[in-house]
Order: C-alpha cells, then structure tokens, then sequence
C-alpha cells in the first residue's frame, strides 16, 4: 500500500533522540511533517575530552515531547498508527534491570575517556580482529570501551553484571525499555553495529569481542530488523498504547529518508557531527582508507551494508561560535557573515574538539584555528567555520575514491543544510553536484518510513523511493587552482593539530 492511498489522518510518530535535543515530529504517509516538538538537555563535560548526558533528562525529554505529539493528534482527530525511533549512536547507557535506574550518566559518542585503552589494545594488536568482525576502528567513539570503562569505574558493577542485573543498550534501546514498561529490551541491527561487539558478517553479538572486553552477553540487548515488532508503549506512560515499529541509529535512518537504496548512492548529513554513508548493497567492504564498514539496514532479515566516513563536529562548531565564544546570537548569522567576505583570508579552523573522525581516526587532536591576524574577525571565524565542514567532507570523498568508489552526486541533509552559502561551497570543493531534498528533517523520515514498512503502510523500499524529491541542486562552480589552494591550506592545517606532528 502506497502512503497516498491511505486516509488522510493517518500519521507515523518518529522520535529523534539526538545529542543535543530531543524531538517528536508527525509525518503523514506521504513524507510531510505536520508537527514538531523539541526539548534541548544538558550537555555535561566532567573533564577534558569527556561527554556525558543525564539519562533521566533524555527519557524526560522524550516522555514530553511524545506527549505533546500525542495531545495535537488528538485536537486533529488523527490516529498515530505507529512509532519509529531514531537515536544518537554509540552513546551508552547502563542500568539497573530491577530499579530501572542508570548505573551511570550516558557515556556519549564525542567522549575521549578511554582513548588510551584503545591505544593499548592496537599497540597489543588488536586492531585488524576488531576490524574484521566488526567494520569497525579501534576508538573510543564506539561503546564497547565505554561499556567497560562503567563496569570498572562504578561501584559494584562488574558484579551487577555478572549477576545478569544490569542492561545495556544505546539510547533507543534505553527508550524502547522505558517506553514499553521495561518489557523489551532490544535495538536494532544498525545500532548494534556500533558497539564494537557485533559480528556484522554473522549478524550477532561476537563472542570473541565480548571476551576481549570483558562484558557479560547477559547486558546486552536483542537485535531485531530495522523495520520489526518492537512492542507497544504502555498506556500509562504515553497515554495510548502504540506499536513501536522501526528503529535505526540517526545516520543510517537518514540514509532510509534519503532514499538511498542502491548500491552507489550516498548522503551526508550536517547536524552535531557530519556522516556520509555510502550503500554498498550485500557487500561488506573493508576499506583500505579507515573509513568504516556499517550495517545500513537490515529488513525482512536481509542486510544491506554501507561504507560510512564519521566527522566528530560540524554543526556542533558553529553551536561553540554561540554558546562556547558568544560570538554569533544564531546559527543563521554564519550564512550572511560567510557570504560577505570574498574569501577566507587565509584563517582555517579544524574543529578537533573531540579528537578527529575519519579519515584520520586521532582520538588525541585537539582544536586549533590558523592564519589568525590583527584584522581577523566574527565573518572570518564563521567562514572558516563552515569551511570545515565542506574540507572534512573532502576528506571523506577522497578516501571512498581511494578505496574503489566514485560518486556521481551527494544528497544532503541536516540542520546545517539550510545554508545556501554553505552547499554552494561544498559542491565547489568537493566538485560533486549536492543535492538538497524538499524534507531535509530525513533522520526522523527515515524511522517514520520503517515503522510504516513495519505496519504495512509502505509496500517496498521502492514504493518510498517515489517519494523522494530534489528541493535544489548546487553545481560545483569554483577555479580549480583555487580550490587546490584552499584544499592545499586545509591539509596542512590539519596535519598541524594531529597528535603525532
């Protein structure tokens, strides 16, 4: 059945459990949004390189958003036919299976806390085991070493563990056991492919990887489809009973929203982070330029991978300009201040606040702007701001390239994707068209779209497909000498913050 055909108050449910807020949006079954609700949480940094959110405050956030969701569909005389959840990935979270209470603040994907057990376990040599069961690099971005780093730092809770008393699960499972009166504990194939402790080959919990860690398989979750029975919310937490019927972690449910189906095909998403996830179809591709191998969904118990290139900050440096500096009011003012200088006047900021993602992988790289000069001022630092995130995604291109693939188009989105300035730019430097969709809100379209497979509302991946449609289009339109300039600055930037210079 195609999303048309259905009645016209029918809607999906999509929560977004992102790093910096959480929100619920309605989606009609054709693709529209109808309603938004956000609630911002605390971002908490006990120590250098440490991130940490309060799970109460994400459950909070969640419960109030839902609610406000559930109240307008009600004064609309609509139905919510289900939910799909998409989440921030490899942020973990611990808790009590008993009192349902966290062990622990959630330990979040940015944290650098065990940096230095990730180091000793390459120096052992560990790293290609890890790798080739899990697609994945030796860092602390992923969950496994958070894991162990709760179960070795919190009181009693090695024995907990041990005891089958704790749970882990990253955000959306943490959401689904709460959601469901704690009747389900389970995530999906796409999140669990996170964690460093699953065989994304046999499609399970890796008992080599777990024995390497030391985390008990009690803790963990079931891995179900992305498109899958997740349970229903209890009626006394929601106020209705709704089935919970899709899940993927945020990159891979923008890759679903972004209709990205076919082998060859890409997205790259602008929000705290930027990730590109490239679909590589049934093949598992190890890649020889550290970029990662992902799950990028599994449904109807088939599983389509992805090669995926992981930046740590993008949005979240234009967010310092705000919050951190006070240097802008809005992320809206870097557009006109970027678009009013005729160049970048030489200053570069690589944005290695939590170390830098793909494909350089240097958990000890820190943040540094160059070419600053007594003139240097607010438009410099908000251009070179947003510069990075176009030269990170060179960087990123340019290692897909190295490992075989070559793209023809890039399909964007994200907050950050409202800025005309900021896509010209990208398609100029990465000299690929980008192209921009009319619903650029694709994580939460993307968990919207698998719960409606789930409960029937959508037929196919290509019934979802046609709804798909391009809003703009950026060509590149830049000198090449200039841009071997610009890049040529970039590079030499960025090997100056790297930690082996």
């Amino acid at each position: 059945m195609g999303g048309a055909q259905m009645a016209e108050n029918t809607l999906i449910l999509s929560i977004d459990q992102g790093t910096t807020s959480t929100r619920a949006i309605l989606f009609k079954t054709n693709g529209h949004q109808v309603f938004t609700a956000q609630r911002e949480f605390r971002q908490i940094f006990p120590d250098l390189g440490w991130v940490e959110h309060d799970p109460e405050e994400i459950w909070s956030t969640t419960l109030a958003v839902c609610r406000e969701a559930i109240e307008w569909s009600r004064k609309e005389a609509c139905t919510i036919a289900a939910i799909g959840i998409t989440n921030q990935r490899e942020t973990t979270v611990v808790w009590d299976r008993e009192s349902g209470k966290p062990v622990h603040n959630a330990i979040v994907w940015q944290d650098r806390r065990t940096a230095d057990f990730c180091d000793a376990l390459a120096r052992a040599g560990r790293d290609s085991e890890v790798q080739s069961r899990t697609g994945l690099l030796l860092d602390p971005y992923f969950s496994a070493t958070k894991i162990r780093w709760i179960l070795d730092n919190v009181e009693d809770a090695h024995t907990l563990a041990d005891q089958g008393r704790l749970a882990f699960g990253t955000t959306d499972a943490f959401l689904i056991w709460r959601l469901t009166g704690g009747r389900v504990h389970a995530t999906d194939a796409t999140n669990a492919c996170r964690t460093m402790l699953f065989n994304i080959h046999e499609q399970k919990w890796d008992t080599e990887m777990l024995s390497l860690f030391d985390i008990p398989e009690s803790m963990l979750p079931e891995v179900r489809d992305s498109a899958a029975d997740y349970g229903v919310t209890d009626a006394e937490i929601t106020g209705i009973a709704i089935p919970i019927a899709g899940v993927a972690g945020d990159q891979q449910a923008a890759t679903i929203g972004q209709a990205c189906f076919e082998p060859g095909m890409i997205k790259s998403t602008y929000g705290t982070g930027c990730f590109a996830v490239l679909n590589t179809g049934s093949r598992a591709i190890t890649s020889n330029n550290k970029l990662l191998t992902t799950v990028a969904y599994r449904i109807g118990g088939e599983t389509t991978y992805a090669l995926e290139g992981s930046i740590f900050v993008a949005g979240a440096a234009v967010q310092w300009l705000r919050d951190g500096i006070g240097i802008i009011e809005s992320a809206q003012q870097t557009e006109s201040l970027a678009a009013g200088l005729k160049d970048n006047r030489g200053v570069y900021l690589v944005p290695a606040f939590t170390g830098l993602g793909a494909p350089h992988w240097d958990p000890h790289a820190r943040g540094a702007i160059f070419g600053l000069t007594r003139d240097t001022g607010v438009a410099e630092l908000a251009r070179a701001t947003l510069e990075s995130m176009a030269y990170q995604t060179r960087d990123l291109v340019r290692a897909m390239a190295a490992d075989g693939v070559e793209i023809e188009s890039l399909r964007v989105d994200g907050g950050m994707v409202v800025n005309n300035w900021l896509l010209q730019f990208l398609s100029d430097i990465i000299d690929i068209p980008v192209e921009r969709p009319e619903v650029i809100e694709t994580t939460a379209l993307g968990a919207a779209y698998l719960a409606g497979l789930q409960q029937g509302i959508f037929s196919s991946l290509e019934g979802i497909a046609t709804q798909w449609h391009r809003e703009a289009l950026f060509k590149p339109d830049m000198d090449a000498e200039l841009r071997q300039r610009l890049l040529a600055g970039w590079d030499k930037s960025i090997t100056r913050v790297k930690s082996d210079s």
